[in-house]
């Protein structure tokens, strides 16, 4: 399969299993600079929606892949910022499902939902999966960092109103952050706001990859417990357990690992254990590969608690 622009994949999921990942931005794109952002700090926000790209060369990448990638849970579109903004996702999302039976995802900020014309082109995915990280405008303001004019009643309005329109899965997901919306006080707004919005779960998820500010750190054990307690008066919540990656597929690995750490970090515990599945039994074949990868100058080591992810280098 050739190198593709668009899509990459699949990639392990905490929520989605394999995923066939489609970008449809230009990084980065976004109406929000989440302090948490995998992606980095946004240096301009973008708030007008247009086709960042061909929808047709897009639809074709989608196509060629579903040739000859095996083992694919979902089709998911996401950005490298917010999905929404990309005009024509719903053209997309109709072309693809007409010609697969593998259901199609959509991972969002939400912040969009409040425009009719996005909810409409969203209604024929299988899953919606929004972020709600907020209870409050303050925190809201201090974990999201909103463009101008995103304020939180438009996004919870936005939230409240795809739920009554949207008769697929919606899936909230919650970034857990220490210090942050962890307490009582902030998980109990949260639940309060998810009770509105009446989403089928909440996915409780943390920030595992490395974040553009230090005081973005992981919750404890005891803070996950009770988030989940508070946040579960709302609806069921999950908290998902990471897949693995799988590479076995891919024509050539450097631009695969390429293609998902333009995307977000990759932990490199986690490509260690992919790529004994491309070379099994061999571990000094893995560590070659490994080194050869690292060598082409594409990437830098960062850390993230005991964890050390691969990041693409800056420039």
């Amino acid at each position: 399969m050739r190198a593709m622009k668009y899509v990459f994949g699949p990639v392990s999921s905490k929520r989605l299993g394999q995923s066939l990942g489609v970008d449809l931005l230009a990084p980065k794109s976004c109406t929000w600079n989440c302090i948490y952002c995998q992606l980095g700090r946004s240096n301009r926000f973008v708030t007008e929606r247009s086709e960042f790209f061909p929808r047709q060369e897009i639809l074709d990448e989608i196509v060629e892949a579903l040739g000859s990638a095996t083992a694919i849970d979902w089709i998911t579109f996401v950005g490298s910022g917010e999905t929404t903004l990309y005009k024509g996702i719903g053209w997309l999302i109709h072309e693809v499902k007409q010609r697969t039976a593998i259901p199609v995802a959509v991972i969002t900020n939400g912040s969009l939902l409040h425009l009719p014309e996005v909810r409409a082109e969203l209604l024929e995915a299988d899953a919606v999966l929004p972020s709600l990280n907020a209870g409050s405008e303050e925190l809201y303001n201090r974990i999201d960092r909103p463009a101008e004019g995103f304020g939180f009643r438009q996004h919870l309005d936005g939230l409240r109103q795809f739920r009554k329109e949207f008769s697929g899965k919606l899936w909230v997901e919650v970034m857990l952050i220490a210090g942050l919306n962890d307490s009582d006080e902030a998980l109990q707004d949260l639940a309060v706001e998810l009770a509105h919005i009446h989403p089928d779960t909440v996915h409780l998820v943390v920030p595992t990859r490395p974040a553009p500010e230090n005081i973005v750190s992981m919750p404890d054990d005891a803070s996950i417990r009770r988030a989940v307690f508070i946040l579960s008066q709302a609806a069921p919540v999950v908290h998902p357990v990471k897949g693995s990656m799988n590479l076995t597929g891919a024509a050539d690995l450097l631009d695969a690992v390429t293609a998902i750490a333009t995307r977000h970090p990759v932990q490199e515990r986690e490509l260690e254990t992919a790529l004994l599945d491309c070379f099994p039994g061999d571990p000094d074949a893995v560590r070659q590969s490994m080194d050869s990868m690292f060598a082409s100058g594409r990437f830098d080591r960062v850390a993230q608690g005991s964890e050390l992810y691969w990041i693409m280098k800056a420039g």
